[in-house]
């Protein structure tokens, strides 16, 4: 058979590696690699065109990926290339030096006419260039670089060795993610020499394991898709087989919700290849578990897909997808029902053991699990989350005790059975054993409230005493990890430390407390004994951590769905607010300030004011004295400032950072009448400190809701 089309012909590319089965939650990955990895190299080398395309595949048993219209042969094209100075090229009798002579021989044009080289520059500039038509790449042996670097670069956990037989009887070793079996690699219709993996490439490659067992012969690369799902009974696209899935599992659900994360569903999508979903049920008994042990059970160890009602309580049957389509499923059903039982038996065993003994007395053996070895143990560190949390409770006016109680317990249930098989549900479990051992309905509630939010976009607590021990518990990471050196660098950030503090913001901001931060921080960093914490759990540092973590969250927020800008941004936090839950509030007046005609002009008199301030070293009375102001436009500014600050006092008591903005537009005259006429740093000391207090005072007023200078 012909091994390649007409020089420059384009065509259809499909390149395939059929293996055993694959890892199932790296498949998209590897799935995703293997085509760029293709494509970019065959587009490096000038064997695409604009228009071709690459579509990858992926399924439990293949790597491949279907490029349109690439060509056999890549142009031409001109190369000219710096070799050396002149005076290093040639020697004194004009011949080529062996530094020029090594030069042509690692570019390939040992043999290369030297007078068709080229001079330019003058002088010690002058150089030598290389001038020629290079020779477009070859599909064939760029396929075959291609499949080897990508093959090597395919994002492979942990690689499997084995050995093969290769034409002359020898084994081979090898190693890759599963043993390979066949590669395919067409141009159009025709069978590239390509080989990788001790495979030659061939035009042939496998169906369904069990319902088309066998070779299947592709023709034509364009019709590799379609071959197989005819044929084969296989859906290579693993979007295709993953969308079918949930439309499936949708189907079947019928009134019910079928409960599918984005990772069960790739997980699964990679372990079938012709998927079938069956419905199986379970003893209605089981369901006296809470539902949540019972979900992650299906999920976890069985890849199952759980059913809920409308309100969300969990249903006795589930779904499962199968790798084989069968008009008599009973076999397979019954089967997966068996194999169920006895994973929900365990959760229930595991529940009803832990109800005998409560999470309170549970509370002394935190002591036998360490929490870090220069900070103790987890019983150390809920005595400081107990600390820290009564301290937030006072100054919320909320109760102490019930603050104390859920922090006492609410790591406790990291002790139970349930928990240590299932540690995704730490939380949850405390919450159920808290009820079920009577506690408060707000300290059972904390249990599970205290690790909100797990994640960006996560729910808040909904009671106060969970958002209390939230808070808490966050600050004692956070400071307690800072004060062993182990503060966040670069990406590397193993206790979360980021999203603690980004936590933090949320808590404060989102539900409305008036908590200073710094005096929280200081709160933390209070309960611990450890010289070294008190050493490096600076309260400044800490804080400027939470606040860069505070202006990225502040970059997602918007007004009328228009994001807040970095110029707003830096104006409210260049004046490091101590509480932070009204930023919202009054970056939504600085939005509206800034809409006012005369905003440029004060917030350019803002500036001014600020360097002027700057700069001066010596010290700048508290008040200005009015029967020292001379100058007509000073006097003018004095009782302006006088007039509007009962306003803007008022005003800022009460959050009326709108109202507030606009009030200083009134100063908006008087301050560029008093910059044309007076001279603030006059020889007399006496005029010169008193129209510093005077700007001082301004300043300090305009800047009651934000830096307006950083509008400038």
């Amino acid at each position: 058979m012909s091994t390649s089309n007409s020089p420059s012909q384009s065509a259809n590319l499909l390149i395939e590696v059929f293996t055993e089965e694959l890892p199932p939650k790296s498949l998209r990955r590897l799935g995703d690699a293997f085509s760029d990895g293709i494509f970019s190299s065959l587009k490096s080398a000038g064997l695409t065109t604009d228009s071709s395309k690459a579509t990858g595949f992926a399924t439990p048993r293949r790597l491949a990926v279907l490029i349109t219209d690439v060509l056999n042969q890549a142009p031409d094209y001109p190369v000219r290339e710096k070799l050396l100075p002149t005076s290093i090229a040639f020697d004194a009798d004009g011949k080529a030096t062996p530094p020029l002579l090594k030069k042509l021989g690692s570019l390939g044009y040992a043999d290369i006419d030297l007078a068709s080289l080229e001079k330019a520059g003058e002088g010690k500039n002058e150089a030598l260039y290389l001038n020629v038509v290079a020779k477009g790449a070859a599909l064939e042996k760029t396929a075959q670089t291609a499949l080897e670097q990508t093959l090597n670069k395919l994002p492979i956990a942990k690689m499997m060795h084995y050995q093969v037989q290769q034409k002359n009887g020898a084994l081979a070793d090898v190693q890759f993610a599963r043993p390979a079996h066949r590669i395919i690699a067409l141009h159009g219709k025709n069978i590239l020499h390509v080989s990788s993996l001790g495979i030659d490439a061939s035009n042939q490659t496998e169906g369904h394991r069990f319902l088309a067992p066998g070779l299947l012969t592709i023709a034509h690369a364009e019709q590799y898709e379609a071959e197989l799902e005819a044929k084969a009974k296989v859906i290579p696209s693993f979007d295709k087989r993953r969308a079918q899935i949930a439309a499936a599992l949708l189907k079947a659900a019928g009134e019910d919700l079928v409960l599918m994360p984005d990772s069960l569903l790739d997980e699964v999508t990679s372990l079938v290849e012709w998927p079938a979903v069956y419905e199986c049920h379970f003893d209605q008994e089981f369901l006296e578990v809470p539902q949540e042990c019972l979900i992650l059970t299906m999920q976890t160890n069985q890849k199952y897909f759980a059913l809920t009602d409308s309100q969300g309580k969990l249903r006795n049957r589930f779904l499962i997808v199968s790798n084989i389509e069968t008009t008599k499923p009973n076999a397979i059903i019954s089967g997966n029902e068996r194999v169920v039982r006895p994973r929900l038996s365990d959760a229930r065993f595991f529940f009803k053991q832990d109800q005998k003994r409560p999470l309170a007395s549970r509370v002394v053996d935190l002591e036998k699990v360490v929490y870090h070895n220069q900070l103790g143990n987890q019983l150390d560190r809920t005595k400081r989350v107990q600390g820290i949390a009564t301290g937030i409770a006072k100054q919320l006016g909320a109760d102490e005790k019930l603050a104390q109680r859920a922090a006492e317990i609410a790591k406790t249930d990291l002790l139970t059975d349930m928990v240590g098989e299932f540690p995704e549900l730490q939380g949850i479990m405390g919450n159920y054993y808290a009820k079920h051992d009577g506690e408060n309905a707000e300290v059972a509630a904390a249990c599970s409230e205290h690790y909100m939010p797990r994640f960006a976009g996560d729910a808040l607590p909904q009671t106060q005493t969970g958002t209390i021990l939230a808070i808490a518990d966050k600050l004692e990471t956070l400071v307690g990890i800072w004060g062993v050196g182990l503060a966040p660098t670069g990406d590397k950030d193993p206790y979360a430390l980021r999203r603690h503090a980004l936590g933090i913001c949320r808590l404060l901001l989102e539900k409305n407390l008036s908590l200073s931060l710094p005096a929280l921080i200081e709160l933390a960093r209070s309960q611990f004994p450890q010289k070294e914490v008190q050493e490096k759990a600076q309260v400044a540092d800490i804080y400027a951590f939470i606040i860069d973590r505070l202006r990225t969250y502040l970059r997602d927020q918007a007004v009328a769905g228009k994001p807040f800008t970095s110029a707003e941004i830096d104006a409210v936090l260049s004046q490091s607010p101590a509480q932070i839950n009204d930023l919202i509030e009054r970056l939504a007046a600085l939005r509206e300030f800034n809409a006012l005609a005369q905003a440029s002009q004060l917030a350019a008199a803002n500036k001014r004011i600020s360097n002027i301030l700057k700069k001066t070293t010596t010290a700048i009375p508290e008040k200005c004295v009015q029967d020292l102001l001379q100058i007509p436009a000073e006097a003018a500014l004095f009782k302006a400032l006088e007039a509007v600050t009962p306003t803007l006092n008022s005003a800022y008591e009460k959050r009326q950072f709108v109202e507030l903005l606009k009030a200083l537009v009134a100063l908006s005259s008087p301050i560029d009448q008093f910059f044309e006429d007076v001279m603030v740093m006059d020889p007399n000391t006496q005029l010169r400190d008193n129209r510093l207090a005077l700007l001082q005072q301004l300043h300090q007023k305009m800047n009651l809701v934000a830096d307006l200078g950083k509008l400038a």
